[in-house]
Order: structure tokens, then C-alpha cells, then sequence
């Protein structure tokens, strides 16, 4: 989370010094009129630039997982982002139509206006000339932008939908960068500032095209079938074994994810942490807990030879660390990335007994307990099984009593946010470094 908090500081922090740099407010002498203007374009410039980046976020670009540690960073970046967007657009509008609407009521008197400068040429011509067009059209996108940005944050609203709709901010982006690019302040073409912001403008354009286009991670996508079906009651989980072209898919490490269509589905991709270890024969399994709608109706939808579609591999989520041990932690469907680095350690014969596997989970089959056993068994790896209904919420003060080498081990955790939360929460009491929790934040809206 570091990562993410660093970078979201530095582009609002950046953005808000190159306007101070272009506006220089300093020693000016703003009437009300003057001051509205000025926060218009700062409104504009952090709106702006904070949904350029997200749009470039959005396209998957695989270079900077490392920098922000795994593509649910990214993801959970490009919220934020699209939050402040939504926030500072309203803010933007307010400080635009305000002004007017106070001129009509009457609270205020209309400024007069000089003479507009003649147009320097075809450019500035042109410019003039789209002033009216790029208010008006800015305006109607900005409106379809902040519902479409509220739809996406709302957890209710189905998958299949905001799949379909988030796209078509896509459009609204292109509008907003042509509001942008004829009404951004002039004079600020003289400073950084403009020039910063045409590169995240040019940077948002390739994003909303690739976007539009329907290339985002085409170049990450291998073709496949599925090879069978396995489903656990008890659990409710579908497991499902995928076999791809062996050439189409360079591999995977524990712990990662990919994006996973199936054939028939009109509802878009879905991400799901591979299962497996990838042995060079091209299978790979998923298991899929029953989470809503989607994911509860793959069981009667499909069956063994449909194709599928993987896109990836995606994910930070490595086993790498400094520490001699390690603790992974695993609450109910969670279990997936540890289940993959098992089969890897036993696969590549690197058993080892410097690793202690929580598993909290309601009600453990035990087939899928017995599966476990023998993962664990292979690959030298501690289990410890924590029946939540019968034993209670594994909590720091009980994962440190069972695991006395906690200071000396990284954690990795996979499961339900708040249960990551608090466990973070309290090691952190207890001294532990957060840099040593990693923890998957499979939320990709």
C-alpha cells in the first residue's frame, strides 16, 4: 500500500506546484471573478490528470506492477484516482456554473467584458472558435462521467453492467480531453504545467483508445479449453482445470492471477488466482467460490470442452523475502495462491519446514482438508487448520502463540480485507514491520 500512497501524494502534490508555478498567486491582487477563474483551471488540471492516469492504469500495463506492487495495486490506485476525479470534476463545475447561477439569481452583477483579443493565427483561431463547443460538450460528458464513476463504485451494481458501462467513460474521456486542450489557460503554455499535462492527456488518449478497441492485454491472452470440472458442495466452490496452448502461455509463479473469459460469456472477464503450479504442459486450474451471481452460475453454464480465454499472469504476490521463515495466512477461498506455491515447492523438489500455512475457513471438507495434508506433507510446509466455527477467528495474540518465530518470518495473507486488517493491525502492536505483511487486495472495482 506504501507504493500506491506514495504515488497518489506525488501526482496530486506535482500537479498543484507546476499550477502554483503557472499561476503565481503570489503578490496578485484577485478580485472574485479573478480567483473563480484560477480555481477553475486547478480544479480542471488535478481532475484532469488524475483520471489520465487512471485511464492508463486501466489498459493492464504490466511495467509498472513492480513499482506499485502487483496489478491489485494498480487497480486499487485507479479507484482512488477515479475518486479524486469525481470529487474535484463536481468541485470544478461548482466554481464554473456557480458563478452563473448567482449572476441570474441576482446575488451577483454580471463583469463586464472587453474586447476579445484578435486570433494569432489559424491555431488560435480554431481555439476560439471551439471555445463554446468544448463548454458545452464538457459539460454534458462531465455529467455522464460522475454517474458512471458512481455506478462503478457501487458494489450492487452487477458486474455484467459495469463491465458494459465503465467503457463508455472511455468516451467521456476523449470529450473531456478536448474541453481540456481548448480551455486550458493559454498563458500556461509558457510553464510546465501544460506541457505535463498534454503528456497524461496523450498517455489517457492510448488508454481510452486500447480501451475502445477492446486491446487491453490482447497481447497477454492465450487460447484454451476446459479439461474438466470439479465440484465441491460442501464448499461451494467449482474447480476448474483449463489447458492452454503450451506455446501461448510463457508460465506463471505462485500467486498470481489472470483474467479468465469463458466461451458464451457475455459478462467480460473475471480474475482468478491461479491454483496450480505451472509444470510446462500448459493446464491450469482455478477454484472458484460462489461469491454472487456470476460466479454461482458457472456450474450449470459450463462444461468440460468449452473454450476459455486466459489473460495474464498478473500479480506481486511472489513468496519473495528477506526473512528466513515465513507465516502464510489463508481465510476461506484465499487458500488458492498458497495451494499453487505448494504444488510448486513439491514439484520443483524445495520441500521446506521454514513455513507455518494458517487456514481459517468455516466448516472444512475433508476433502478438500485431506488435499491440503498432502500438499503440505510434499512440500515440507506446516499446517495448522483453523475451523473458525468451532475454533473462533484467528486473531495476532493466537497466530503468534503458534507460531513463536513470528519475528522473525514474513507474513502473507490472502482472504476477507477487515481479516487482513486486523491481523496487520495487531502485529503492528506487538512491533512487527508492515513491510513484512504483504497481503492480495483482490478487489478489482
Amino acid at each position: 500500500m506504501k507504493q500506491i500512497k506514495w504515488t497518489y501524494g506525488v501526482l496530486l502534490v506535482g500537479l498543484s506546484l507546476l499550477w502554483l508555478i503557472a499561476e503565481q498567486p503570489w503578490g496578485q491582487a484577485y478580485t472574485l471573478m479573478s480567483l473563480r477563474a484560477a480555481l477553475v483551471n486547478y480544479t480542471g488540471i488535478i481532475a484532469m490528470g488524475a483520471m489520465s492516469i487512471a485511464m492508463m492504469l486501466a489498459v493492464r500495463p504490466t511495467s509498472v506492477e513492480p513499482l506499485l506492487g502487483g496489478l491489485d495495486k494498480s487497480y486499487r490506485l485507479h479507484k482512488w484516482l477515479g475518486i479524486t476525479a469525481l470529487v474535484l470534476g463536481i468541485v470544478h463545475w461548482l466554481w464554473a456554473q456557480g458563478f452563473k447561477w448567482a449572476v441570474g439569481w441576482g446575488w451577483l452583477e454580471r463583469p463586464a467584458r472587453g474586447a476579445r483579443a484578435p486570433a494569432d493565427g489559424f491555431f488560435m483561431q480554431f481555439v476560439q472558435d471551439m471555445h463554446r463547443p468544448a463548454e458545452h460538450w464538457g459539460e454534458w460528458a462531465s455529467y455522464l462521467a460522475a454517474v458512471l464513476i458512481v455506478l462503478a463504485l457501487v458494489k450492487r451494481f452487477p458486474y455484467r453492467y459495469f463491465f458494459s458501462t465503465h467503457r463508455i467513460l472511455a468516451v467521456t474521456y476523449l470529450v473531456l480531453v478536448f474541453h481540456s486542450v481548448v480551455l486550458i489557460k493559454f498563458d500556461y503554455w509558457q510553464s510546465p504545467v501544460a506541457w505535463v499535462m498534454a503528456l497524461l492527456l496523450v498517455g489517457g488518449t492510448v488508454g481510452a483508445v486500447v480501451s475502445l478497441t477492446r486491446r487491453i492485454g490482447i497481447q497477454r491472452r492465450a487460447l484454451g479449453a476446459i479439461e474438466a470440472l470439479e465440484y465441491s458442495t460442501a464448499n461451494q466452490t467449482l474447480k476448474v482445470d483449463i489447458r492452454l496452448a503450451r506455446d501461448r502461455w510463457e508460465g506463471h509463479a505462485a500467486g498470481q492471477f489472470a483474467f479468465v473469459t469463458f466461451s458464451g460469456d457475455s459478462e467480460g472477464a473475471h480474475p482468478f488466482t491461479i491454483s496450480s503450479a505451472w509444470k510446462k504442459d500448459g493446464l491450469l486450474s482455478f477454484h472458484i467460490k460462489e461469491l454472487g451471481d456470476y460466479t454461482t452460475s458457472l456450474y450449470a453454464k459450463l462444461k468440460a470442452g468449452d473454450g476459455a480465454t486466459v489473460e495474464g499472469p498478473y500479480g506481486c504476490f511472489h513468496f519473495e523475502s528477506d526473512k528466513p521463515r515465513q507465516i502464510w495466512i489463508a481465510g476461506g477461498i484465499g487458500i488458492t495462491p498458497f495451494m499453487a506455491r505448494m504444488e510448486e515447492l513439491a514439484h520443483r523438489n524445495q520441500a521446506t519446514n521454514q513455513v507455518d500455512l494458517f487456514y481459517s475457513t468455516k466448516s472444512p471438507n475433508e476433502d478438500s482438508v485431506t488435499h491440503l495434508r498432502q500438499l503440505a506433507t510434499a512440500s515440507g510446509v506446516t499446517l495448522h487448520l483453523i475451523d473458525s466455527t468451532r475454533d473462533g477467528k484467528l486473531d495476532a495474540e493466537s497466530l503468534c502463540q503458534k507460531a513463536p518465530a513470528w519475528a522473525e518470518s514474513s507474513v502473507w495473507f490472502c482472504g476477507p480485507a477487515g481479516f487482513g486488517h486486523s491481523l496487520r493491525q495487531g502485529l503492528a502492536v506487538r512491533g512487527f514491520e508492515g513491510k513484512y505483511f504483504h497481503q492480495e487486495l483482490f478487489d478489482m472495482r
